[in-house]
């Protein structure tokens, strides 16, 4: 199989899809690896070390997307990638359909095989391709939080941490899976004082047993919300529904409790975001403000720190590239219903009901 790697083309985006690593694995296996030329530069992977990887460096994306069966990115394809696209091709990367209608409908008239990493599954229920980089972006939502509470840019001017004889800020967290309990660590670590709000009994009772005492767990309602944004400094949304269109839990007239100069970061802003008011932002120019509210939503936040994004997501989608390359994604999903749940689109076919309900769009069963 030709597997290509292009280089990512988003906004402000520097990950890459595959490591050296992953291409000398691959041609070990038999097949044929095309880079585009820069790919990995962002990351800190030249091309003379995926030639030394025994891949092959081609100029542009076009002759990637021209000639591979097999594409390997980070995120959703982009409007000129769309183009590109070739029937019955494979793609292998972030999709978010949820979040976007004319992606859907483009990647469904291309009839490509949308191999999504947020939506394939593991023995645990877990998202095992989508944890690595939700662990960053938890991690990454109290440092940039942090950041735009300061004063210059906008903040009500807190320091998450205290000081002696000054009390520490206070974050509040709407969400406990991977990136709200990454968050709360990291917040933790700082001494701010932490609230985690989410409607699973079961997970808050675990989030009990480890968090330090500066961590508190609330169940969550419209009123536990609604009196926990009047007391947060930092506010960050952390709800995730696999495959689908987040919730909205913080409405324009909510933005009333919160008091000036606090800082929402929505981490959901890749599913549509938790915020009413939440809009996508980019690296380069990352926050807005309403009603006195800052607000941080950028779409791609762990491409903030690409070296280390890159390696932990590769660790976890290596695996997959290689059985993917090796069998293909109809025979892969044959042999591993986890991988069935990860396509989306199937060669003109939605084959994700949570994406179909987001867009009122026909649902034509999941792949078998």
């Amino acid at each position: 199989m030709i597997v290509g790697i292009p280089k990512e083309v988003k906004k402000d985006e520097h990950r890459v899809g595959m490591r050296p690593v992953g291409a000398e694995v691959l041609v070990r296996d038999g097949h044929t690896v095309l880079v585009q030329a820069g790919a990995g530069h962002g990351a800190g992977f030249e091309d003379e070390q995926f030639v030394a990887a025994g891949a092959t460096i081609v100029t542009d994306a076009a002759q990637v997307w021209g000639k591979a069966d097999l594409v390997v990115k980070v995120k959703e394809p982009q409007p000129q990638e769309v183009k590109l696209i070739r029937d019955g091709q494979a793609v292998f990367t972030y999709f978010h359909f949820a979040a976007d209608k004319d992606l859907t409908i483009g990647c469904l008239e291309r009839k490509c095989v949308s191999c999504a990493y947020e939506t394939l599954t593991d023995d645990r229920g877990y998202l095992p391709l989508l944890t690595p980089m939700s662990e960053v972006a938890g991690k990454l939502s109290v440092q940039e939080g942090a950041k735009y509470l300061e004063k210059p840019f906008g903040g009500k001017g807190v320091l998450l941490g205290g000081v002696p004889g000054v009390e520490p800020g206070h974050v509040l967290i709407i969400g406990g899976g991977v990136v709200g309990t990454c968050a709360a660590q990291m917040a933790a670590g700082l001494g701010a004082q932490v609230v985690i709000l989410d409607v699973n009994l079961d997970r808050l009772r675990r989030l009990d047993e480890f968090m330090p005492a500066n961590v508190i767990t609330m169940y969550s309602d419209p009123e536990a919300i609604r009196v926990r944004l009047a007391w947060a400094d930092l506010i960050i949304g952390a709800v995730l529904v696999p495959g689908a269109k987040a919730p909205r839990l913080i409405r324009r007239e909510d933005l009333k409790f919160i008091h000036p100069g606090s800082v929402i970061v929505d981490v959901a802003i890749d599913q549509g975001g938790c915020v009413e008011t939440a809009r996508v932002t980019t690296h380069s120019d990352p926050v807005y403000t309403v009603d006195g509210v800052v607000h941080y939503c950028v779409g791609n936040m762990p491409g903030a720190v690409a070296r280390s994004s890159t390696l932990a997501l590769t660790n976890a989608t290596l695996p997959w590239a290689v059985k993917l390359a090796r069998y293909g994604p109809h025979r892969l999903a044959q042999m591993d219903h986890h991988f069935a749940n990860a396509i989306n689109t199937d060669r003109g076919r939605l084959t994700n009901q949570a994406v179909a309900e987001a867009h009122d769009l026909e649902f034509a069963g999941a792949v078998a």
